[in-house]
């Protein structure tokens, strides 16, 4: 409905205009056309009118200012010889007084100069006064302001179909755009979330349609991503309170007291729900853009040997090494101490999980610049582990993914940790991304921005 009401606003308004502008240009058009004619006299018999003007005159000043007995005049005392003239004689309020001539009435009219009768410079009344001469000059105005007003009438009719046909169509076509953008807009009020409308142009009607291209994508994405999010978080929670559940009716069935150590499965399934549960709320406030962040100047390199340390006795019982190696001039980086920490616990994690026994872990810290020449502290996390199929590597980041789906959740964790980590690289201006093949392990790289002071 938008789109039909733009569309007749914008042809009324064109309409408006050629209509408004073919009238103007038909009005200056006639009027110059009759001011030229207006210049078109003979001059042969000016001298002849003009003593014609006078004689009238004469006589209504004769008569005390009166046309009494004008019409028993004499014609050729009026018309001095002058063969086939006729005039009409009229009064100051034009009434007619008297005929002079043997020419008919509506000829004189019809083909006659007008002209005024002044005394003491007032108008006392006038003339039509009729010749050949004038007759033929009459015709030629006639003919010229006939012939030129049934042009401007004909030119003006198709001028003004023809415009008002392209107004249609051009008003047709800005809008177009527009009714197929309302359809699409009906279509996700509907819940069909993603429909594309197409790009034809790269005007502002194309940047319309691509900002509202992307943003159907994303709320495609975002619909999604809910569904996915209450279908992984259901499943998530329904096995460890299978589990509890189970548990609780054995040990109701065997109706003895119950032992501590009978005790420990459900404990464990309480702390993996109570886990589940701050990571959802933590990445929900960090999505959100709500988690507080407690930013200080950082030695990168010092809080990365402290998370080596603690993991150091996990690693060794896998049979892994971890090495840390710095290739920065500078590691002090303004962060949040305690949220980098938990990015580089996950990947560290990750990588202790997903690599064999005898493996290694090479953490390497170097300075990097994008495009713009900004300088970055790059963190690379490289394990020898199995390494990740490519297909995998787009959703790596995703809430509740796992990219071995038949790992038990017990061992693999429940596929937050790269969401979270992810978010909390993002809100310290910086990337994250991964790098992956079957069989020659895994690289995640962590690129945190430089401040100014940082590099001093």
């Amino acid at each position: 409905m938008t789109a039909v009401n733009v569309s007749r606003k914008i042809f009324w308004a064109m309409a408006a205009f050629i209509v408004v502008m073919s009238l103007t240009f038909m009005l200056i058009t006639s009027a110059v056309v009759r001011g030229l004619l207006g210049e078109l006299t003979p001059s042969s018999n000016q001298e002849h009118i003009s003593a014609l003007s006078r004689t009238l005159a004469d006589y209504y000043e004769q008569h005390g200012g009166s046309w009494n007995g004008v019409e028993k005049l004499a014609p050729s005392d009026l018309l001095h010889g002058v063969q086939d003239a006729s005039l009409i004689l009229y009064d100051d309020h034009d009434r007619k007084l008297a005929i002079y001539g043997s020419a008919a009435e509506p000829l004189i009219r019809g083909l006659g100069a007008e002209y005024r009768i002044e005394a003491d410079g007032r108008v006392i009344g006038s003339f039509r006064y009729y010749d050949s001469e004038i007759s033929v000059i009459s015709k030629v105005k006639l003919g010229i302001s006939h012939g030129v007003g049934f042009l401007l009438i004909v030119s003006a009719v198709v001028f003004i179909v023809d415009a008002l046909l392209a107004a249609y169509w051009i008003s047709r076509r800005l809008t177009s755009p527009l009714r197929r953008l309302v359809s699409a807009i009906e279509q996700i009020k509907e819940g069909r979330h993603g429909v594309q409308v197409p790009v034809t142009t790269k005007d502002e009607y194309g940047e319309v349609a691509s900002a509202f291209n992307r943003m159907s994508l994303q709320l495609g994405r975002a619909e999604e991503a809910r569904r996915n999010l209450v279908a992984d978080v259901a499943h998530e929670l329904r096995t460890p309170l299978s589990i509890m559940r189970g548990k609780m009716e054995m040990l109701q069935q065997q109706g003895e007291a119950v032992e501590p150590e009978h005790l420990l499965p459900l404990q464990d399934e309480l702390i993996r729900l109570t886990r589940l549960v701050d990571d959802l709320h933590q990445l929900s406030l960090a999505e959100a853009g709500k988690l507080s962040f407690e930013f200080s100047r950082t030695d990168i390199r010092t809080l990365l040997e402290q998370t080596l340390e603690r993991l150091m006795p996990r690693a060794q019982d896998a049979g892994i090494s971890m090495t840390l190696t710095s290739q920065a001039g500078s590691t002090m980086i303004m962060v949040d101490p305690g949220r980098i920490t938990q990015v580089f616990l996950n990947l560290l994690t990750n990588a202790i999980q997903h690599t064999p026994h005898g493996g290694s872990i090479r953490v390497i810290l170097s300075e990097v610049q994008d495009a713009n020449g900004r300088p970055w502290l790059e963190i690379a996390v490289k394990d020898s582990g199995t390494g990740i199929d490519a297909k995998h590597l787009p959703n790596l980041f995703d809430r509740f993914y796992r990219a071995d789906a038949s790992r038990s959740r017990h061992s693999g964790g429940m596929g937050l940790g790269l969401a979270i980590a992810k978010e909390f690289v993002a809100a310290h201006q910086g990337t994250i991304d991964a790098e992956s093949s079957p069989g020659t392990g895994t690289t995640f790289r962590v690129r945190l921005p430089y401040d100014r002071e940082d590099r001093l």
